[in-house]
């Protein structure tokens, strides 16, 4: 016991039954069955179904082979599949058309992001309230609530805003005019420096002066 029960341990713990369906192959009978692999679904397929041994199993959708232990692990639980005898086919079903399968389940999905949007009232006079929430990855969340005030006081902010704006714009405008005021007031009086200053002496004089004549004394 003590032998086996070490055995047991190391080698990991048993898979767990899954259910599936199996049907022959007319596809007149159908039975469910819990089988934790390949090996003992077709055992317990062959028991369910009164078949001669051996069996083969297919599903019942396309007719894909299961043969690996692999490919049975990649099944979703409830799938339908066919036990074949020796010398039975597949064959497609004889109604066409859409067909809503019940053992096949959507497949798994991850949700990125969810965003919802609540609109209420606190207040009959108010305008309303709107609360946005986003949850990413189903784990983070954000909100966001943005409130609207009655119509009266909604509109005294609006005022006030604006009220603001035309202060702040004045002022801006204010001072730039009183800015370039003093460029050009500084720039007419340079000007009226420059015409009030007496020319300097070098600048009345000519530039050059004639050469005065040469005599050649005698001696």
């Amino acid at each position: 016991a003590s032998a086996s029960m070490t055995q047991q341990l190391l080698a990991g713990p048993a898979p767990t039954p899954r259910p599936y369906r199996v049907c022959n192959c007319d596809r007149s009978l159908r039975k469910g069955v819990m089988a934790p692999s390949l090996a003992e679904l077709l055992r317990q397929a062959q028991s369910a179904l009164a078949l001669p041994a051996p069996i083969a199993l297919v599903l019942d959708e396309d007719g894909t082979a299961v043969e690996t232990e692999s490919f049975f692990r990649t099944l979703e639980e409830g799938t339908a599949l066919m036990a074949l005898s020796k010398g039975q086919t597949w064959t497609a079903p004889k109604t066409r058309g859409y067909q809503v399968g019940l053992s096949r389940k959507p497949p798994r999905r991850i949700d990125v992001a969810c965003v919802t949007f609540d609109l209420y009232k606190t207040h009959p006079k108010d305008l309303g309230c709107l609360n946005v929430k986003a949850t990413l990855y189903g784990t983070y969340s954000m909100s966001y609530d943005l409130r609207c005030y009655g119509a009266r006081r909604l509109m005294k902010e609006a005022l006030r805003w604006g009220l603001f704006t035309m202060q702040a714009t004045g002022h801006v405008l204010l001072g730039t005019s009183c800015y370039m005021q003093q460029l050009l007031d500084d720039t007419e009086e340079e000007q009226k420096e420059a015409e009030k200053s007496p020319l300097p002496l070098q600048n009345l004089l000519p530039c050059s002066l004639p050469a005065l004549p040469y005599k050649k004394m005698s001696q």
